[in-house]
Formats: C-alpha cells, structure tokens, sequence
C-alpha cells in the first residue's frame, strides 16, 4: 500500500503551489481508493451482504431430507432402493472414482473463478468463514446420523451408509457457487449443481450408498450452506471482531487411495 502512495505525493509535490490545497484533496482521495483497492485483493475489506430467510428455501432441501428419513423405515422405499441398486448393477459392472475428488469441485470453483478475475459476492475472508460454517455443519450433522442410524452400505463393507457424506459435500458446495454467482449468471449455479448430482449418481453406481442416503446428503448440503449464510453476521460479530489479518495455507494429502488437498485459512 505504501508504494502507490509514494507515487502519489510524487506527483502531488511536483506542481505549483497555487494548486496545493486542490492536489492534497486528490491525494486523499487516490488514497483511499488506493486503500480499498488492495483491502480487495487482500480479502480483508468487509463484503458481507445480507440474508433474508424465506421459508421457500427450505422445501427442497427439507424434501430430500425428509424422503431420506422416511426410507429408514419405509419398506416400499427400502424396496425401492434394493430394485435400484440391482438395476444398476446388472447395466454397469465398472466402477468409477471420479466422485472422490468432484465432491469438492464446485466449492473450488468459486476460488478459481475469483483467482481469474470474475468475482463473487464475497471476498476472501468472508466467502471461507462462510464455507468453514457450512462444513462443521455439515460434518456434525453427517456424522451424527452415521452413527446414530447405522445403515449397512449396499456393498456391505460398513454400515455408516446413511447420509452420503461425498453427496452433501458436493451439494454444499453446489449451493455456495449459486449463492457467490447467482447475480453474475445462473449457468454458474446450474453447472455447480449438475457436478453435484453426478457425485451423488455414481455413489449410487459404485454400490457405496443406496438413492435415500444421497438424498438426504443433498439435503444436508444444501441446508448447511444456506444456515451458513444466515449465520454469517453473527458469525463475524463475535467470532471474528475487527480483526484483518488475512493468511493461508494450501496442504496436498494422500491416504493410499485418494489425493486431494486441504486449504487452511487464518484470519
């Protein structure tokens, strides 16, 4: 910041005298935009827009939760979901991986789209703490029902198959890009949440959860995402109070069967 300030009073103190009082009011004024310009670019500068709540947003989200819920019990559903997964098997005997890393796709597009240029509706700092939020929701509510409902997974391996914790990844992650870009284009939105249904698609095809588990997780997801904008005032309010200080950190991670990376973000 001290640098196009120099330039600045370069230019300020190289006229006539006559013009002083009229240049120093520019140089006020470059200064401050200056100043907005690099607290942009550092994410610092607060851009936070309001949230109302409607009640609409939670049909859908609350209907694919509810028919994930129902399936626990229901035995036309659980028929359902046993016909399905027979379907399926008998079409397609390959199965596919992609769905390990595109669960993370659309969050990551929102990143991408504002390291090229084309900006979201937030900045740095507040896009991340709102998608932090969205995830420990998520995370606490997913793993709450793994443990509580403990559904075999239709290939047999363990039974936390309840909800899809990859099909609400990638559906948080769908509602963050629509959320950040809906006002720029609605294909930004459209294409997070075609990625998305592919992700919970191929839970499906690669017999790791049965379609009421991935309903649910897109439930979840959704739901978590738009919580976490609603909580975003308050969030900042108490958690994060005039404090400006911006840094992060990329870490890549392999377990033996996927690669991904974690990205932590200090403020």
């Amino acid at each position: 910041m001290k640098k196009p300030l120099l330039i600045i009073l370069f230019s300020v103190f190289s006229v006539n005298g006559q013009n002083t009082v009229k240049d120093s009011v520019v140089v006020k004024k470059d200064s401050i935009n200056s100043a907005a310009i690099t607290q942009d670019v550092l994410g610092v500068k607060d851009s936070l827009t309001s949230n109302k709540i409607h009640l609409k947003q939670f049909i859908i989200p609350t209907f694919l939760i509810g028919y994930g819920v129902i399936g626990l019990e229901s035995d036309w559903l659980k028929s359902f979901n046993m016909n399905l997964r027979e379907e399926v098997n008998e079409d397609i005997d390959r199965k596919f991986t992609i769905d390990d890393i595109a669960q993370y796709t659309p969050a990551a597009t929102v990143y991408g789209l504002n390291a090229i240029g084309i900006k979201g509706r937030h900045n740095l700092k507040d896009r991340s703490i709102i998608m932090g939020t969205s995830y420990l929701l998520l995370a606490g509510t997913v793993f709450s029902l793994k443990s509580i409902t403990k559904v075999d997974r239709p290939d047999g391996t363990t039974n936390n198959s309840f909800p899809s914790g990859h099909t609400a990844n990638a559906f948080a992650g769908a509602e963050f890009l629509w959320q950040e870009y809906k006002d720029k284009s609605v294909w930004y939105g459209i294409s997070g949440y075609v990625v998305a249904s592919g992700v919970g698609a191929f839970r499906i095809v690669n017999n790791r959860h049965w379609l009421t588990d991935v309903a649910a997780g897109a439930g979840i997801g959704i739901l978590s995402t738009k919580v976490a904008y609603w909580m975003y005032p308050w969030v900042k309010r108490n958690l994060f109070p005039n404090d400006k200080r911006v840094g992060g950190m990329i870490s890549p991670f392999y377990n033996g069967k996927q690669v991904g990376a974690g990205f932590v973000l200090q403020f």
